[in-house]
């Protein structure tokens, strides 16, 4: 994710922080100033801020581990202001399986609840909950409820969060998973409009927290339904096989006038039949004023890429094709350049596929009612 950075690597996970994290802390600042409390008091506050996101991670680090039992590594962790985020490479195949991964960030929020419980149960510490804010009350109790709150939020049945996998788990063991993502998303969506309602008349932070679980709810929908649509097609049904390459003598000039005579925006660099890296829109602008449009392509061009193969299926290159680090994916036979693989002809492929059903569908509807009408 742009503008994180790594702050560690935690079982060869690598966990990042995001610059809108440190907004939280400068809230948090403000916030006490704005009541008029000592530097310490300040500290202390943000002291809770970093302890809480300290549960957050081990709270995302329960998914992690837990996915990995189930053969699936994780990418990284990044803290957001939100809360926590674990990219997993895939998500989990199997109903159960989604089950207890969704399941485990929540039991061990829950967990870490429990031992700061007994910790101040035996110590005799415990103080009336309406006394805590976040800006005040006894620290390891306030760390108590807000992990309980971290638990009780994320088992809400609403996509982005936790109840909303758990949710759609449950449907799959009945349902096909499709359905299921539907359904579970409708009601996030449900529940997005309540918390919605009730933000215009208590609370305004209600109506961010509807808008966040709206969004995602839609966003898990049509990723589900884009990954079954692409579902048992191969590459090559889907690949762009009529592109432009440029070669390592060519300049960031020739580039240009390349990418002024058609639509395609990024160009495989070729060495022989090589493929040496790729040459983005953006990489080629960004050197064009740094360098000149003598200088040579291979100055600027992607090195690390995703390669595919003509035989694999859509649904699995959809994934890798996010997370490269160029949205261009070379398709290889036999080590020779074969078809471009992009998000945009990925996404005419699926309109035109579309198109065709409803087309399919039309002419039954049609032959369906003709056939009523001979009766």
């Amino acid at each position: 994710m742009r503008w994180s950075w790594k702050i560690g690597r935690i079982a060869g996970i690598d966990v990042y922080v995001h610059a809108t994290f440190f907004l939280l802390i400068l809230w948090v600042v403000l916030l006490h100033a704005s009541q008029g409390r000592s530097l310490q008091a300040v500290l202390s506050g943000v002291g809770f801020i970093l302890a809480l996101f300290a549960c957050v991670v081990l709270h995302e680090f329960g998914h992690a581990l837990t996915a990995r039992r189930f053969g699936i590594p994780t990418k990284d962790i990044t803290l957001l202001p939100i809360g926590g985020m674990a990219r997993l490479e895939r998500m989990p195949e199997k109903p159960w399986q989604e089950f207890w991964v969704a399941m485990a960030g929540p039991l061990v929020s829950l967990a870490i609840a429990a031992v700061i419980y007994l910790a101040l149960f035996l110590a005799d510490g415990f103080q009336p909950v309406t006394g805590l804010s976040i800006t005040g009350g006894p620290f390891l109790e306030r760390i108590l409820v807000a992990n309980v709150v971290l638990a009780v939020f994320n088992l809400v049945p609403a996509f982005p969060m936790d109840g909303g996998r758990v949710l759609r788990a449950l449907l799959a063991t009945r349902l096909d998973h499709v359905r299921a993502t539907q359904i579970a998303a409708s009601v996030g969506q449900g529940l997005a409009l309540v918390f919605g309602l009730f933000g215009l008349f208590f609370n305004p932070f209600l109506l961010f927290i509807a808008f966040f679980v709206w969004i995602g709810a839609a966003a898990e929908a049509h990723s589900v339904q884009i990954k079954d649509a692409f579902s048992g097609i191969p590459i090559s049904a889907a690949m762009q096989t009529d592109f432009t390459t440029l070669t390592t003598e060519q300049t960031l000039g020739d580039a240009v006038k390349v990418i002024l005579a058609g639509s395609q925006h990024d160009f495989p660099v070729m060495w022989g039949d090589r493929v040496m890296g790729i040459l983005t829109k953006g990489a080629l602008f960004a050197g064009l004023t740094q360098y000149g449009a003598e200088e040579l392509v291979t100055k600027v061009i992607e090195r690390e890429f995703e390669t595919a193969e003509p035989n694999e299926m859509l649904e699995t290159v959809l994934t890798r094709l996010a997370a490269a680090p160029t949205r261009v994916i070379p398709v290889l036979q036999d080590g020779s350049l074969v078809g471009l693989v992009t998000a945009e002809n990925l996404g005419e492929y699926m309109m035109i596929q579309n198109a065709l059903q409803r087309r399919q569908f039309a002419a039954r509807a049609t032959a369906t009612d003709a056939k009523s009408h001979t009766r």
